[in-house]
């Protein structure tokens, strides 16, 4: 797949995130779904390691553990936080730090929220939240907006998982939100059925690929249901969301 490229015809600078934590299965499941999801990932075990990693290459965000083998991750952060230093690596801003603990005491909360954390999620971690805290984290702290989709009269907002037809508010699944919210990121577009299968269902998904076409169901009837329709079948090849003719 070719990587997307800016105004200058260079590839895009993809998001540089480093993951702590000392458990092997943990680590590894988010190095590898967080890749997936577009973003320059590197792993640590330790926090003097991570501090390490810090120092050679500051990420634009830290996932860390609290309950680290070393130090905790608030000590962790302390130390990150002591310094004006590190920056991200696009230099926009000081590293986020977003705390991923099975430590869900409501002062643990407080207690690194106010060491300079930027969110604090508990595990077990539902990986679409994750990643979109991630992405809301870095908008935030850079300054960005949140991100909206709209098609035609279908608004769809992935921050708050507000999604609205001609004003009206509509209620999906998170599987059904996944979905739309795939297919309006990638408007005006035919996705094949194998590559809805990739990005909204685990890259590893093995079940039956008719589950596509019973979710498309799914979702015309809660956003299809008047006119115009906006999600069109291509035969033999996938679906494409497409705002009305003009």
């Amino acid at each position: 797949m070719t990587a997307p490229t800016g105004a200058s015809g260079q590839a895009a600078r993809k998001d540089h995130l480093l993951v702590v934590d000392d458990e092997p299965t943990v680590r590894e499941l988010l190095r590898t779904a967080l890749r997936h999801a577009g973003f320059d990932v590197d792993a640590a075990r330790t926090g003097r390691e991570a501090l390490e990693l810090v120092g050679r290459r500051p990420p634009d965000l830290i996932l860390l553990d609290v309950m680290l083998p070393d130090m905790d991750g608030f000590e962790v952060i302390r130390r990150l936080r002591a310094e004006a230093r590190p920056w991200r690596e696009d230099g926009s801003g000081p590293v986020s730090v977003l705390f991923v603990s099975a430590r869900e005491d409501h002062r643990d909360r407080i207690h690194g929220l106010r060491l300079g954390g930027d969110d604090y999620v508990t595990k077990p971690f539902d990986l679409e939240e994750l990643i979109a805290r991630i992405h809301a984290v870095l908008r935030r702290t850079r300054g960005e907006p949140p991100a909206r989709f709209r098609v035609g009269d279908l608004e769809l907002e992935p921050e708050t998982h507000h999604v609205a037809r001609a004003g009206s508010t509509v209620h999906l699944s998170p599987t059904e939100f996944r979905l739309l919210h795939f297919l309006m990121a990638n408007a005006g577009r035919t996705m094949p059925k194998s590559q809805i299968l990739l990005s909204v269902w685990d890259h590893d998904f093995d079940g039956d690929p008719s589950i596509v076409d019973t979710y498309i169901s799914y979702l015309r009837r809660k956003i299809d249901t008047g006119s115009p329709k906006l999600i069109h079948t291509v035969r033999g090849v996938g679906y494409i969301l497409r705002g009305p003719r003009r």
